[in-house]
Parts: C-alpha cells; sequence; structure tokens
C-alpha cells in the first residue's frame, strides 16, 4: 500500500506490536490468561459453596486476581498539561530542495521522502475528561519519524506564550488550573487573572487566547505554530533562525461563543469526532509547512528580542516561505497506545535542525523529557508509538519497562571489539567530524552569570496593541466580550478592576467596554499606553480563507417533516456529497419520515439520521429547509425545529430554504432584517436572493436547484455562504440581538 492509502513505515512498525482479535465466533482462537492459559469462565470469581449458601471468593483463583489487578492498574498518571487530547497518523513531505541551502536535514530537503508522522492535538488546561470546545490554546504535536531519528515539533494553535522563562512554569499552570482550595474554576477565576495582571508579559498571549483563536471549529481549521524559536544548519555549518508554522487547507475558522459554551454540553468530544469523521470520509485534513527564516546577523535588527517567546516575528518583517504539506489519513486503531502513549520532546531534532538560545525553549527541553520519564518510565521511547523506525543501537540498559534484548559481551564504550562506534569520520578524539551525526552549531558565548532578562524582554505591550489593530471588527467585538466574560467570573474586585485597567495599556475602548461590562471601577479615562496603530498581516482569521469556495468536509444539515418534498432532498444530498461535503437529515424522528402524499412504507421514503432534540444546530456548519407544503406546517408547529433555525441564525450560519421553506422561515422562524424570495421577485420563481447568510428561492424543479448554469444557481450561492464560514454583518448590524437562541 502507498503513503496514500495511510500506509507508512510506521504503519508497518506498529503492526509487529498489533493483534487482531477473530471476526467471527467461529474462529478457534480463545480467550487466554496473559501467561496464556487458556480461560473457561471469566464471569464468575471461583468461590467455596454449597447448595444453599454461596461461600467466601478463593485467593488462588489466578484468572479473577488477573483481571481485577490489571484493571485496577489501567490508569498511568494524566498529563499535567495537555491532557485532554487526540491524534491521528499521516505523512509529511517537502515540496523542493529550496531548504537545502539553510539546513542538512532530508526532511526538510529531500522531496522523494515520504516521512510518516503521528499529530496529537490537544486542550492546554483541562482535565483529560473536560470538553473539547472550551477556551483554551490547542496544542498541535507533530512526530516525524525520519530515516535519521524521531524529530517531534511540539506546538499550539498560537504563535506566543504566556511566560518567557521556563523556570515560570509551575507558577503558571498552578495559577490557570483550578483554585487549590476548591478545586473549582476553569480559567475564568480569579487566580489565573490575578496571575495574569502580576505578569504583564501575558498580556500578548491572553490577546491571542481571548479572541476567536482560543475556539476553533475544528482541529482542521486551526494553525499551528511551533511557539519557539529554532535554528537550521546546513553541510557548511552556517546557522540561521527558524519558525515553524502549519496553515490548514480548510482555512482558519472558530465557534461563536455561544456555540462552544452549548457544544460542550451537547457532544465534550465534538473535535476529536469531527477529527475521525473526515478521515473516515477520505476528506484527509493537509496543512502546509511554512518557515520564517532569518539570517543570524539580522537577530538584533527588530524592536523586540526574536528569542522570546511572548512575540511574533511579524510576516511584513519575515516572510512565510511554503515548503511541504502535511496530510493525516489515518486512525488510530487504539486510543490508549498511540493517543495517550505517545510522549513529544521539543529536544528530540534531527541533523539540522538545532536550538536557539530561546529561555522557554531551553526549559522545554529537560522539562518534557523529565515529565515522560514520570508518566512512562524510563524506557517510554522503546513503546511502540514513540520508537523510530530507524535501527536505535547504543549502551543504554535496563529500566523498568525494559523491552529491547541486546545480544552482546559488552555494554560500554569504548570496547575491546570497538563496537557500537559513534558516527565520527576522523581520529580527533576532541572534536570528531560529522558524517550523518547531530552536531551543535559552534558558538562563542561570552557573558555575566546572573538571573535576568535582557532590555528586549522588558517590552511586554507593543505586540499585544499590533495583534489587537490587526484584527477584524467583527473579531474585536469579540475579544471585548470574551475579556467580559471571563472577568465577570472573578469574584474579588483588585482581579477585574486590575486586568481592565491592564486592557488600557493595549487599546482604550477596549479597556472602557470590557471595565463597563465587568464594573471595573474606576473605567480608564484615557489609555495608560498610546496605541501605536500599526497593522501586521497574517493575525486576523479572515486571511486565510480557501483561495477558492468550497464545502469540502462541512457538515451540512437538512430539516425534514412529514410531507417533504422527497425528489428535492434527494437531488440536494447528492449534489452536497458531490461537493465534499456530509449531508444529514435532522427530523421529528430518528428513521422513516414520508414525503408528500406518503402514508406508508414506499420506495422514495427518507430515512432522518437524527431527531431535533438528539442533534442540535450546534452541531452543524449549516441548515437547509427544503420545499413541501405539509412538511413546512409541522416544522412550523414544532418549536425545537423554530429554535433549530432561530440559533443556526444566531450564530451566524449559512442557512438556505426552497419553496414553501421559505415561508417558514419568513412566519414561523421571523429572522429580522432578513430579504426572502418572493414571488414579486421580477415574477421569476427561479430567482435566488441571499441576504445576510441566507439563501432562499422558490424554485421547484430539483434538479435546477443544484444545476444552475452559473454562480447564481441556489446551491451555488449557498455553497458562497458556506465556505465563508459565517455571516460577520448580520452580527455587525444588529440582526443576532433580535432573535431568541
Amino acid at each position: 500500500m502507498s503513503a496514500l492509502a495511510g500506509e507508512t513505515a510506521k504503519i508497518a512498525d506498529l503492526r509487529h506490536n498489533t493483534r487482531y482479535p477473530p471476526d467471527s465466533a467461529d474462529a478457534k482462537e480463545r480467550m487466554r490468561t496473559d501467561h496464556g492459559t487458556k480461560i473457561a469462565d471469566p464471569e464468575n470469581w471461583c468461590v467455596c459453596l454449597d447448595l444453599w449458601q454461596t461461600g467466601p471468593a478463593l485467593l488462588e483463583d489466578q484468572v479473577g486476581r488477573e483481571k481485577i489487578h490489571r484493571f485496577d492498574h489501567e490508569r498511568i498518571p494524566e498529563r499535567v498539561v495537555h491532557a485532554r487530547g487526540t491524534g491521528a497518523h499521516g505523512y509529511f513531505k517537502v515540496y523542493d530542495d529550496r531548504l537545502a541551502k539553510y539546513t542538512s536535514a532530508r526532511v526538510l530537503t529531500d522531496p522523494a521522502r515520504t516521512t510518516p508522522v503521528f499529530v496529537r492535538f490537544s486542550t492546554v488546561q483541562g482535565s483529560r475528561g473536560s470538553a473539547d470546545t472550551v477556551r483554551d490554546v490547542r496544542g498541535f504535536a507533530v512526530k516525524f519519524y525520519t530515516d535519521e531519528g524521531n524529530w517531534d515539533l511540539v506546538g499550539n494553535n498560537i504563535p506566543v506564550f504566556f511566560i518567557q522563562d521556563g523556570v515560570q512554569f509551575p507558577d503558571f499552570v498552578h495559577a490557570v488550573k483550578p483554585e487549590p482550595h476548591n478545586e473549582a474554576g476553569y480559567s475564568h477565576h480569579n487566580n489565573f487573572w490575578d496571575f495574569a495582571y502580576l505578569q504583564s508579559q501575558t498580556t500578548h498571549m491572553l490577546c491571542w487566547i481571548m479572541s476567536d483563536r482560543g475556539i476553533p471549529r475544528s482541529f482542521r481549521m486551526m494553525q499551528g505554530f511551533g511557539v519557539n524559536t529554532f535554528t537550521l544548519l546546513n553541510a557548511e555549518g552556517r546557522r540561521v533562525f527558524v519558525k515553524f508554522h502549519w496553515l490548514p487547507e480548510l482555512g482558519v475558522h472558530s465557534l461563536t461563543w455561544d456555540e462552544a459554551l452549548k457544544i460542550s454540553g451537547q457532544d465534550p468530544d465534538f473535535h476529536r469526532k469531527d477529527l475521525q469523521e473526515a478521515i473516515e470520509n477520505g476528506a484527509f485534513p493537509k496543512w502546509k509547512l511554512a518557515v520564517q527564516i532569518l539570517e543570524g546577523h539580522r537577530e538584533h535588527s527588530f524592536d523586540f528580542d526574536i528569542l522570546d517567546a511572548t512575540k511574533i516575528w511579524p510576516e511584513d518583517q519575515v516572510p512565510l516561505q511554503e515548503v511541504g504539506e502535511l496530510v493525516l489519513n489515518r486512525t488510530v486503531d487504539e486510543f490508549f497506545p498511540e493517543v495517550e502513549q505517545v510522549a513529544f520532546c521539543t529536544s528530540h531534532v534531527v541533523p539540522g535542525i538545532g536550538f536557539s538560545n530561546d529561555p522557554l525553549l531551553q526549559t522545554r527541553n529537560f522539562s518534557y523529557f523529565d515529565t515522560q520519564i514520570s508518566r512512562l518510565g524510563i524506557n517510554w521511547e522503546e513503546l511502540p508509538i514513540n520508537r523510530p523506525v530507524c535501527p536505535v543501537m547504543n549502551f543504554n540498559r535496563d529500566g523498568k519497562g525494559r523491552h529491547t534484548v541486546v545480544k552482546s559481551q559488552v555494554n560500554y564504550h569504548p570496547n575491546r571489539f570497538d563496537v557500537i562506534r559513534p558516527e565520527a569520520e576522523d581520529t580527533d578524539k576532541e572534536r570528531p567530524k560529522a558524517g550523518g551525526a547531530y552536531k551543535e552549531f559552534q558558538e562563542h558565548i561570552e557573558g555575566v552569570k546572573e538571573r535576568t532578562r535582557s532590555d528586549k524582554f522588558q517590552e511586554h505591550f507593543s505586540q499585544a496593541q499590533l495583534f489587537y489593530n490587526s484584527l477584524a471588527k467583527h473579531e474585536r467585538a469579540h475579544l471585548v466580550s470574551a475579556f467580559s466574560f471571563e472577568l465577570s467570573h472573578c469574584d474579588d474586585p483588585k482581579v477585574y478592576e486590575n486586568m481592565s485597567a491592564r486592557l488600557s495599556k493595549i487599546d482604550h475602548e477596549l479597556a472602557q467596554q470590557v471595565a463597563l461590562n465587568v464594573g471595573g471601577e474606576p473605567v480608564p479615562e484615557k489609555a495608560a499606553q498610546k496605541n501605536h496603530e500599526r497593522r501586521s498581516k497574517g493575525l486576523s482569521q479572515g486571511e486565510f480563507a480557501p483561495k477558492e469556495a468550497t464545502m469540502k468536509t462541512r457538515r451540512i444539515a437538512i430539516l425534514i417533516a412529514d410531507g417533504v418534498n422527497v425528489a428535492e432532498v434527494e437531488e440536494l444530498r447528492t449534489a452536497i456529497k458531490k461537493a465534499g461535503a456530509t449531508a444529514w437529515l435532522i427530523g421529528p424522528r430518528r428513521g422513516t419520515v414520508y414525503g408528500a402524499g406518503q402514508t406508508a412504507r414506499h420506495d422514495t421514503e427518507l430515512a432522518a439520521d437524527h431527531h431535533f432534540e438528539g442533534q442540535r444546530s450546534t452541531l452543524f456548519d449549516a441548515v437547509i429547509v427544503p420545499s413541501g407544503k405539509a412538511h413546512a406546517e409541522r416544522l412550523a408547529k414544532n418549536g425545537r425545529a423554530v429554535h433549530w433555525v432561530r440559533e443556526a441564525f444566531g450564530h451566524l450560519k449559512a442557512i438556505g430554504a426552497v419553496g414553501e421553506g421559505v415561508g417558514f422561515l419568513q412566519r414561523a422562524v421571523e429572522l429580522p432584517g432578513v430579504r426572502f424570495a418572493s414571488k414579486g421577485d421580477e415574477g421569476d420563481l427561479g430567482k435566488v436572493v441571499d441576504s445576510y447568510g441566507v439563501v432562499t428561492t422558490l424554485e421547484r424543479e430539483a434538479e435546477r436547484l443544484v444545476k444552475g448554469d452559473d454562480s447564481e444557481s441556489f446551491l451555488s450561492r449557498f455553497k458562497m455562504e458556506v465556505s465563508a464560514h459565517r455571516n460577520w454583518q448580520r452580527e455587525l448590524d444588529g440582526l443576532v440581538q433580535g432573535v431568541a437562541f
């Protein structure tokens, strides 16, 4: 099989540890204990009993004891952060060898190579049992199984971080976790915002996480960033600085806040199920790998320190170069051995990729390795999901959980047999010449040993202003709402008053609006720091829209009731599938829904995938109400169906309606400010009206709905609205506030 079918060198490697239970009860294989004996009865503990009473359980029952012992020890320590996650397999390929002048890393320079990868997405703050759609940073960790060893690019969906120096990791994590006296609170509690105020270095990151970036629509629709500054080293020993970016094929999109809150209760596994659904439907998630390259002589050419993890490298100063593609095309076979036992270390790099003096990266290099030992044991790199696909041979020995058997008389270096030698091509013991081995950049270091940070690390507000200024109008409004929501949950006035004042370092209007919302007295009368008004590209999510309109992988709901136009529904469903989206029929009950004139089983009956209460509008990207007089009347009498569409409208989603479905929107749903198709539209029943993302037509010929000759057909206009993700103008013009949802 090819990589495109999900088969890679890593999948082949995992197969050595994969067991395949028989798929038939007729198979000869039977249940056995871990030590190999067949089990006769796994449902009853061996006891001493007579005909009248049950006696004591016997400890000699090895089968029973093994079953309980194994169950008692199934759990391993939960990750302190990034506990809630999911993952998938795939591959990475570079487009060409354009980076060869910067690095000797073959994974980044050899276009003939297909590198297996495993990617783990996660939230940061919550426990393993928390919900997917909370406001949080998302982890985006990629393990490349290269021929030269594993390279772990351990990043997030936000390019900056809360702190500059890793020594503050414990304080930050303690502050963001639930409060110690009552184990309550997500990020919206006193301790987190108290820490955020007292550590002004968090200001830039706060703007990112309070923006729409903190509530992504899907893992497939978010960027990834390496966060830290790394280095590339070429064959001549020349070094450049680098930052890594992942750019999603589908664009960068988010949920609305009300939607995120509701999904957390309605479907806490929303993101992990979304990833699995896309892969299983053949809509493989894709990202482009882009890099920012900075020559060494430019390191000190900016008003910020390029090694400061709370800062970005603005794209208009350091452009992105797209160099390769990441594709996820295979789901995991078993969650725990793959997703839970996969372990990443920023210190895992391959020849040609190195570290900078980024203080956060330096601590991550130590901490990540240390925490994997705590969770998985010293031999964690022998676990199937973590082991490299290249040969591994060294003199590391023993330890708990050791699997490898090394047949040799020596276990040290150097040895009399001169075996397992380092990769060196000359005899200079002090400075061996690298020949495919990892090589550090030879750098002269001179300075004073002290606990301090350089001057540029002390400036904390300029890039927060840059981010805020670069957002679209609706994104800035969402930032106000997010800060207001979080701070309104703080019950210590000192906390929300301090943070309200702090925001005036970013923008005076932002600070005033938040202070008024949360009672942050006194309301700042003037800016604590003048806004420099500068903007930068690549910060607003709107800049990452797909180049061509697409519905690919979107979930489209079609609301149906008895009396619906069956032919129309089938035509729409086929066209939606052809466009790469998935169509879901939502009705008054799961199962049979009858078309117009049908009262019993019929060849053209429809089967609803879900009922109105079972799957809410929050779980779909858009909704269509087809035609059918009785169908529309029944929908109008169903309060949940009416709320279904109002909620989709409030969440700014594309809404389509045909024939009598248009009347349902007008008279029952009552969408304010929206213009609908009507018989007065130039007398043309086929005319399509698109108003605030609500696409309507009175066209009754099913085929014409989806096969118009131009971009003005119903489905073409609907596709344009779905591709835009949300109709933000609906919100900006105040239409949303007029609908209860």
